[in-house]
């Protein structure tokens, strides 16, 4: 497309059909359907618009294995404009998924391991040592907006024998580099009652819809007290479905408790985007619509909701004289299967499909997924 188009007859998420106008990477007008004066246009009849969907626990680090995809194929060409790495570099190697970032076409921020090493190996907490506080601190005033916040995976395979000692190194960094936590949760030991305690605002426990026994919930689907106290205290949860970490069972439970995702998050890489069970953000967003959440609740879980916790919330924009920042998808009809990370599936009526982005100017389609 050229400097000033149209995106011509989208629809909002809550129904309202209008014409965007583009004007050299901004939203120069919006208007009602088939107004919008431009010397190209798109036509957009059938697709949903909503501001770019924001990931906010993906693998972008195509150097490491298993752990590791490269940025576009998680981002842009899944409909989603931002994406946040959740952990995949340490202080070791976080400069060089800074430089990979300012290469592509999405946006991208990251949680910085607090291991140096980060996913170069799996169990990256297993030895204390690998916690080095001064090369913490230089990667974070080096990287500046580019981190947000630090990563700590707190389970059995991950921390081996090191137990909670890696997140009470965690809280005193966050206290050092004032950044919050993502905090990973799974198999125990560390048990869980010992690891949310120590999370506090802002702080995100992430994986909380995953099935394992060491997990949020108790047998009969009622939410922990542990739990009940962090989102008393503002800790953020964020779904980071991934290969292992995403329940029907549980997340039917916890709606049926109203405890609600903050933001829904994929846990993507190149292997469960391959071979499922994530595929892509709209497969993911399409197993929430099927929990009954609302379609404007869904996608607010990947923009304004993710966009207010990154503390920008230009990202969730749409309106004139903002960047055009945009994610086109549709809806479609089932039925359709959709599997968690158990291996359960549920029979789904709609699914959400993303069809393209508008970043920087420049439309961009996607690959659609299952």
């Amino acid at each position: 497309m050229g400097e000033t188009w149209v995106l011509r007859r989208v629809k909002r998420v809550g129904g309202e059909e209008v014409d965007i106008v583009i004007d050299r990477g901004r939203i120069a007008e919006i208007t009602g359907p088939g107004q919008g004066r431009a010397p190209e246009e798109r036509d957009g009849q059938g697709l949903y618009v909503s501001s770019g969907w924001i990931d906010m626990h993906v693998h972008a680090f195509p150097e490491f294995d298993p752990y590791g995809d490269e940025i576009d194929e998680i981002g842009v060409r899944q409909g989603v404009t931002t994406i946040v790495d959740a952990g995949s570099c340490g202080a070791d190697r976080i400069a060089d998924l800074l430089k990979d970032g300012e290469r592509a076409k999405t946006r991208v921020f990251a949680f910085l391991n607090i291991s140096r090493i980060g996913l170069s190996r799996v169990d990256e907490l297993s030895r204390m040592e690998w916690i080095d506080r001064e090369k913490i601190n230089q990667a974070v005033n080096a990287a500046g907006e580019f981190i947000v916040g630090l990563k700590a995976r707190i389970s059995r395979s991950v921390v081996g024998d090191s137990g909670i000692a890696p997140l009470r190194a965690a809280r005193e960094l966050s206290g050092e580099t004032g950044l919050p936590l993502m905090v990973h949760i799974g198999s125990g030991p560390p048990d869980i009652r010992e690891v949310v305690p120590l999370l506090a605002g802002r702080d995100i426990i992430t994986h909380y819809l995953n099935g394992k026994k060491n997990n949020l919930f108790d047998a009969g689907g009622q939410p922990l007290q542990v739990l009940v106290d962090a989102i008393r205290r503002g800790v953020h949860l964020d779904v980071g479905h991934g290969t292992a970490s995403f329940s029907f069972r549980v997340a039917e439970a916890a709606k049926r408790y109203g405890i609600a995702p903050d933001t829904i998050s994929t846990d993507i890489y190149r292997g469960n985007r391959l071979n499922g069970p994530v595929y892509g953000m709209g497969s993911v967003l399409s197993k929430f619509l099927l929990l009954g959440y609302p379609l404007e609740e869904v996608i607010a879980m990947v923009t304004t909701r993710a966009a207010a916790w990154l503390g920008k919330p230009e990202l969730a924009r749409i309106r004139a004289g903002e960047t055009a920042n945009l994610t086109l998808f549709r809806l479609d009809e089932g039925p359709a299967v959709l599997r968690d990370s158990e291996g359960e599936e549920r029979q789904a009526k709609q699914l959400i499909r993303a069809k393209g982005v508008v970043m920087n100017g420049e439309f961009m389609e996607c690959e659609i997924r299952p």
